[in-house]
């Protein structure tokens, strides 16, 4: 790779300020506490932009990476947010913007959990308090927000195909720009990067891939990728880079700050680094290196910057680097959530404890999905549980300490995970397949044609479904009923609360055929799950409540999928109490989304409906309220004499950006106010 040739300030590191450097006593800090306060950072408040990088000593970027932790720590504590990954970057942050000349050379970050530091040093240090929230920054790269953020990201494995793409339209175009990726080892079991690196080799890409190894994406890696980096890191050997950029051999300086447990206890004492699984596809290979010594950092990247074709880095790093409660736990700490106000006095204090413990807390929804796994595993033997990934945000812990031979984490792989479960089914078992919405859109083909074609015995629990709050449009689950709903033979059900997602998993579970139950991230309204679990019939929904008088001029029924219901009630009461609104409102729970209840759609049609609304927390186009309007006009006997008219109420044709879930419902017409408002417009 070459330095872009608009970069003539592109840094070389000399061996003797590394030298001298190194002779330092290490300046790394450990914290225990997250400051209140905002901490003094003098050499980071002088960093406006990574140019002013360039007049740093090797020594003042070491304390500035103290600094950057630090601040990093403090604004996790105003704002919340990803924490234990960008923890972990900070040297390999810094040493990047010092030795790359962005927005001119491209670094391209994989998910973006860890590119808060990123962030700070590209401009966005004033708002960093912002993230995640309303108008504020985004959680991840956006190449709206920035010109330093090359590539939107959200979902995993995206980071070396972009950089391919990006690589090879500047080679086309004859520019020289250096394109480096930032890909985790969690990440990296995506099959999308190595399809990435398989293309890389075959186009003799100039691309640097720098391999963050932490031994965890979310939750711990596992696999034998895993295992083959665990061999790279554990035999003591490096393939250290010369000062031509040749491979040596060599034994791995001791690293006392790296004592980490034996990762994979049945590995080889000494691996042939030679071979490793990236020098076999065709990469150029250098590692493992503490991607917590800078000057190493420097000396390594100066130099991989400068060579032809593909390179790969591979760095280990620990998450939550610096931050001693982080290192101890990295999968309680991979985000965090704002600290809470501090009390005014200990009265007040014991007060608010004594509150707490008195209110029970509504389960949440993935904790509702644990418990149906693991009472319905105690009574059939059948039941296998697949996620990629998310043990701990699905809800499966429980269920996989019970059931540890019943529970596979197949890791970042959904296209897998959803073919696995079809493979399973072939043979008598009852996969269910545990996914967040919006990676289901990455298993979808194999979803049509692996398991809906064959209608294979296959049930996906549907987590983190409708807005998502603060991780805004990447992860929002607003497609699913749209795509899932044209495929045949699947049925959807959307629960409106916790006993009925309980009892819809139990149903769908009972059913023979390939199913879906969808809901959403979060707590519930508090109900009860009653036992034993019910199977309810199914395509059957159920009218909530009829509010106002029969001899209403106007009769509206109001339809409403999923935990929208409780919306549509409250917004049907506002209209009932505001005398000037004559009508009756029918509130209907219509639970399923596939079958619908046509039944109940032709008798409220023969009762004398005049208007019609669904209600939805997912896109208007495509959705529950498509699947209404398409059964009136095509199918339904009684519309043809009566027809009511009809207002589908959901997501408008845009992605919604991050805020809170309210302030997400309000920006889309789906809080009471927005609902009541549209109603209105209706029956007006």
């Amino acid at each position: 790779m070459q330095q872009s040739p608009s970069s003539p300030q592109s840094h070389s590191v000399s061996e003797s300020a590394i030298d001298s450097a190194a002779q330092l006593s290490n300046l790394q800090q450990t914290y225990t506490v997250i400051p209140r306060v905002r901490p003094q950072t003098p050499l980071l408040d002088g960093i406006a932009s990574p140019s002013d990088l360039n007049g740093l000593t090797t020594t003042q970027l070491m304390t500035l990476a103290d600094e950057l932790r630090l601040f990093l720590l403090y604004s996790a504590g105003q704002s919340g947010g990803h924490f234990g990954a960008n923890l972990g970057v900070v040297e390999l942050t810094i040493a990047l913007h010092y030795l790359l000349e962005a927005p001119a050379d491209q670094i391209v970050w994989d998910v973006g959990h860890q590119a808060y530091a990123h962030k700070v040093l590209t401009g966005r240090r004033d708002q960093i308090g912002t993230i995640r929230s309303k108008d504020g920054l985004t959680a991840f790269p956006e190449r709206a927000e920035s010109e330093y953020d090359t590539f939107g990201v959200g979902h995993s494995s995206t980071s070396i195909s972009a950089g391919l793409g990006m690589s090879l339209a500047l080679r086309y175009q004859g520019r020289t720009q250096t394109v480096a990726c930032i890909i985790g080892d969690g990440a990296m079991t995506g099959g999308m990067a190595f399809e990435a690196m398989n293309d890389a080799v075959q186009q003799n890409a100039d691309l640097l891939v720098i391999l963050n190894d932490n031994d965890m994406s979310i939750s711990c890696s596992i696999g034998g990728f895993s295992r083959h980096l665990a061999t790279l890191w554990e035999s003591g050997y490096q393939v250290d880079i010369s000062d031509t950029g040749a491979p040596i051999l060599c034994r791995r300086p001791d690293m006392q700050t790296f004592d980490r447990r034996k990762r994979h206890k049945e590995m080889r004492d000494v691996p042939q680094l030679e071979d490793n699984l990236f020098k076999a596809i065709g990469f150029t290979y250098f590692g493992p290196f503490d991607g917590h010594d800078i000057p190493e950092l420097l000396r390594v990247l100066s130099i991989a910057k400068q060579l032809k074709g593909p390179v790969l880095v591979h760095i280990y790093t620990t998450k939550g680097k610096g931050f001693a409660p982080a290192e101890l736990d990295p999968v309680g700490y991979h985000a965090i959530s704002k600290l809470p106000e501090e009390m005014q006095s200990d009265s007040n204090q014991s007060a608010a404890k004594k509150t707490a413990t008195d209110k029970k807390p509504a389960l949440k929804y993935s904790q509702v999905f644990g418990q149906f796994l693991c009472d319905k595993a105690n009574t059939d033997d059948k039941l296998l549980a697949i996620t990629p990934a998310m043990e701990e945000g699905s809800g499966m812990i429980d269920f996989a300490r019970q059931f540890p031979e019943r529970f596979f984490d197949v890791a970042i792989a959904e296209q897998h995970a959803v073919t696995l479960a079809a493979g399973m089914a072939t043979q008598g078992v009852k996969p269910i397949v545990a996914i967040y919405s919006t990676f289901l859109q990455r298993g979808y083909d194999q979803l049509i044609h692996d398991v809906a074609l064959q209608n294979l015995d296959v049930m996906f629990a549907i987590d983190r479904a409708g807005l998502v709050g603060e991780d805004g449009a990447t992860h929002a689950g607003v497609f699913d009923f749209a795509f899932l709903r044209c495929v045949p033979n699947m049925l959807i059900a959307a629960p409106k609360n916790e006993n009925e997602c309980y009892h819809l998993l139990n149903t769908c579970y009972e059913y023979e055929g390939c199913t879906a139950v969808r809901y959403p991230r979060g707590a519930g309204t508090g109900a009860v799950i009653e036992q034993p679990a019910q199977t309810y019939n199914i395509g059957e929904a159920v009218v909530e409540s009829v509010l106002g008088s029969d001899a209403a001029p106007k009769k509206l029924a109001l339809l409403a999928f999923g935990t929208m219901v409780a919306t549509a009630q409250q917004a049907a009461e506002s209209l009932i109490t505001e005398r000037e609104w004559d009508c009756q409102v029918q509130v209907v729970n219509m639970r399923w989304v596939k079958p619908l209840d046509s039944a109940l759609l032709e008798t409220l049609l023969t009762q004398g409906i005049t208007h019609i609304a669904t209600l939805e927390e997912h896109m208007i186009m495509g959705g529950a309220g498509s699947a209404v309007n398409e059964y009136l006009l095509n199918e339904s006997v009684a519309f043809q004499h009566s027809r009511p008219a009809i207002c589908n109420i959901g997501i408008p044709d845009r992605f919604i950006a991050h805020g809170s879930q309210v302030e997400q419902w309000a920006d889309s017409g789906l809080d009471v106010d927005g609902v009541t408002a549209q109603l209105k417009k209706l029956l007006s």
